[in-house]
């Protein structure tokens, strides 16, 4: 599945249609929610569920049929997650359906909207009178046949309104075999150090905004609640976080592509981020560094190139020597590898870099496996 977004632009009424069709996805998914809680209805009840909620709420009879659907999925989506999470015994919270207050999005299936010849207008033909949106973007969805979108969703966002299209298509990239391996490790000084010894410094994206994004916080602190001054300071802070979250995005993005393109294996250690979250000094750094969406992408690029994505057991990696093997602790303020037994000496993010990677070749810690 490919996705293509572009930026909608129309009236403000056609602005205030999309916000109703967005709760009415909210009510049908919040509904079928509490229709599993009392009665455990299964996926095709809570489909049938729909129609009953059409004919007895007016306004949910104005979402096309298979909008209100697609709310019914969302619903059933979250009941299987915290279903497939029970039976795996995570630690933890293990996430139970909860009623939604803040939705941003409504999908729509294959019916209820039609895409113009010229790729560049899009009309919802359902009861919610969004009628006709302009699309703004440089990708050509137009030469999709219409048999192959499958979903249309209209997203609200701190600047404005998206619409993306989930198109049924694989995409090829012929990947250039050099035989070259690497293994990564990730950190906080550096983005991550790969065995070779480059490294990639860190955006620190939020730590530069953390300034502004404060005292826009502050102003908004001081607005007179429920008036249009804060209204718009809300709005300005949210767009600020919106840009440091694109900022972050896209910097994964371009790093993860730039290291499939140039290696055919790439090792890396299998972190649980979430739980390296709970650390109070560090939290804030780590998910600022955004490892867990930079790893994403290696798999996704690496599953375009038919490359090989290794993830390895994270233990002892930073402590056992490189060219030895013997065990050197060390704590997080040492940034140098010392070998009493050999002798070598190293930057410490390289030395665990290269463990990595040998674990990876060796498949002893090997905890997962993306091969073509």
């Amino acid at each position: 599945m490919l996705i293509y977004e572009y930026k909608c632009t129309g009236s403000k009424a056609q602005y205030a249609a999309i916000d109703d069709a967005i709760r009415v996805c909210q009510f049908i998914r919040n509904k079928c929610v509490r229709l599993w809680m009392d009665e455990h209805a299964t996926k095709n009840e809570l489909q049938v569920y729909c129609a009953v909620l059409a004919k007895d709420y007016p306004f949910a009879r104005s979402l096309n049929s298979m909008a209100r659907q697609a709310s019914a999925d969302r619903a059933w989506f979250a009941i299987v997650r915290f279903y497939e999470n029970c039976k795996a015994k995570k630690p933890g919270k293990k996430g139970y359906p909860r009623f939604q207050k803040h939705t941003r999005s409504v999908e729509y299936k294959t019916s209820g909207w039609k895409l113009e010849p010229d790729g560049r207008h899009l009309s919802f033909t359902d009861g919610c009178g969004i009628g006709r949106l302009r699309l703004v973007g440089t990708r050509d969805i137009e030469r999709f046949p219409i048999q192959q979108i499958k979903r249309v969703r209209l997203i609200r966002r701190a600047d404005g309104y998206y619409c993306q299209f989930v198109v049924q298509a694989q995409r090829h990239v012929e990947h250039v075999w050099g035989g070259q391996a690497v293994g990564i490790d990730v950190g906080l000084k550096a983005f991550y150090t790969d065995s070779q010894g480059s490294t990639v410094e860190n955006p620190r994206h939020y730590r530069r905004a953390e300034k502004r994004l404060k005292r826009l916080q502050r102003r908004l602190s001081k607005k007179q609640k429920q008036s249009a001054n804060r209204q718009k300071a809300r709005k300005t802070v949210a767009k600020a976080h919106l840009k440091v979250q694109r900022q972050r995005e896209d910097f994964a993005r371009k790093q993860a592509n730039a290291l499939v393109t140039s290696h055919d294996l790439i090792a890396f250690e299998d972190l649980h981020i979430s739980n390296m979250g709970r650390n109070h000094h560090l939290a804030k750094s780590i998910y600022d560094a955004g490892w867990d969406s930079f790893l994403s992408w290696v798999n996704y690029y690496a599953s375009l190139h038919g490359t090989a994505v290794v993830a390895v057991s994270p233990q002892f990696t930073t402590q056992d020597c490189s060219a030895c093997g013997t065990r050197v602790k060390k704590s997080l303020s040492v940034r140098t590898h010392l070998c009493p037994g050999c002798g070598l000496v190293l930057d410490r993010d390289h030395n665990a870099a290269v463990n990595i990677l040998a674990k990876a070749l060796s498949t002893v810690g090997q905890t997962g496996t993306d091969a073509p």
